[in-house]
């Protein structure tokens, strides 16, 4: 299959899921967390096990072309080369092979930052035991300060030395979007690395990954691809100080050739590809991948701008609605510190798990990370919904708070003055 699939010739337009016919919810509002599958996907997914089931090794190569397309694809997006790029199976996967393939001396230091995803500091941990260097930690409320963010704590902490930051694109809790570009400029006036976890940004805010040093994203968010898929970028300044710790078989130079080129050509001495895809050490996740592929392709029709621009119009909506009925956003007012996520904490006599659950079971997707109440829609979300979520918010607060509904003989009689 040296071309990809038909997919379904359904126009992807903002605001519509006719992509998404058998999705359950009517508002899904948890792209932050895990995308469903669009047609599109599915029909990728599946013309990959359709090969394999007729052929089994024979589809091999097809599938290696797709992932080829699939990195081009990535790669136009990030405003970066392919060759830069190797994918992985989750964010983590990609941070990890920096973590442990930095060109490390002792001593050296990381910074990370209080309040990030665990998958952006667990790997920084693990190597600072393995390796003797030391990490400081640092606030994330000088990028959300009022007026713009505030780049003087992390410069003093470049002035003292560290090695490597290592920073969220797009906060998961609060969805604060820091400057990149800005805190590239110094890291490099400071001769410190940046590791970007771009998870909540890639696919939706227009990042480009040349403002870092690394940028490892997974696919099941944003980009709307499968579980078990993502990407690493590694800036083609670093590769060569980059050791490849996370080597496997499928990273050498031609690793296939003493399978398919007859005796002799069994070599344990074949140099590791100086390239990111040397992260690609063994069999692959074929139909991630390929769905991956096809969730992208709506993404690059409508152009990230259009749909980060759609996504902001309708959290403003939402937003608004929600600050009447006395939740507090954690939202930016700025534009430029904002991404796809609206995060609020809750009234006092509520919580975010009971609102929602009580949400979901009324057809909407929301999540409750660390304590507040997330909301995140993509491009197929219809502005017709924010006023409908927050009709169906007011029902949930009444069964929360215990809150019997009033019904109609109650109104009568309240129109009636009894």
């Amino acid at each position: 299959m040296s071309q990809p699939p038909d997919l379904p010739r359904i126009a992807p337009r903002l605001g519509e899921r006719a992509l998404f016919p058998d999705l359950q919810p009517w508002a899904y509002l948890n792209h932050a967390g895990i995308s469903p599958a669009s047609r599109a996907v599915r029909v990728f997914v599946a013309a990959v096990m359709a090969d394999y089931a007729r052929e089994g090794v024979g589809a091999l190569g097809r599938w290696t072309a797709q992932r080829q397309r699939l990195k081009a694809s990535l790669a136009d997006l990030l405003g970066a080369s392919a060759d830069d790029l190797g994918l992985v199976g989750h964010t983590g996967a990609g941070l990890h092979a920096v973590a442990f393939g930095f060109p490390w001396r002792a001593g050296d230091q990381i910074l990370l930052f209080e309040g990030e995803f665990p998958a952006n500091v667990t790997p920084w941990q693990q190597a600072a035991a393995v390796f003797g260097l030391g990490i400081q930690w640092a606030s994330l409320d000088p990028f959300a300060a009022p007026g713009g963010a505030d780049l003087g704590p992390l410069e003093a902490a470049l002035r003292g030395g560290v090695r490597l930051v290592a920073l969220s694109a797009v906060q998961y809790r609060s969805g604060l979007r820091v400057p990149l570009d800005a805190v590239a400029d110094l890291c490099r006036a400071y001769g410190a690395a940046l590791c970007v976890d771009a998870v909540q940004a890639v696919g939706l805010v227009p990042i480009m990954a040349h403002s870092a040093d690394f940028m490892a994203a997974a696919g099941h968010k944003w980009l709307m691809g499968p579980e078990g898929t993502g990407f690493l970028f590694v800036h083609p300044d670093r590769i060569a100080t980059l050791r490849p710790a996370v080597a496997g078989w499928l990273s050498h130079e031609d690793p296939v050739d003493f399978l398919v080129r007859g005796p002799g050509h069994l070599r344990y001495d074949k140099p590791v590809r100086q390239r990111a895809d040397f992260v690609e050490a063994g069999a692959p996740n074929v139909p991630g991948f390929a769905g991956l592929e096809a969730a992208l392709a709506p993404i690059r029709a409508l152009g990230r701008h259009r749909i980060f621009a759609h996504v902001q119009v309708y959290l403003d909506r939402l937003e608004a609605g929600l600050l009447a009925r006395d939740f507090r956003s954690l939202r930016m007012p700025d534009i430029a510190r904002r991404s796809g996520i609206l995060s609020v904490e809750v009234p006092a006599d509520t919580t975010a798990t009971a609102l929602a659950s009580a949400l979901w079971r009324r057809g909407v997707a929301a999540a409750t990370p660390d304590g507040v109440l997330r909301f995140s829609p993509h491009w197929a979300n219809s502005m017709k919904e924010p006023e409908r979520v927050l009709d169906t918010l007011d029902e949930a607060l009444r069964e929360v708070r215990g809150v019997k509904a009033p019904t109609l003989v109650d109104l009568a009689r309240a129109r009636q003055g009894e």
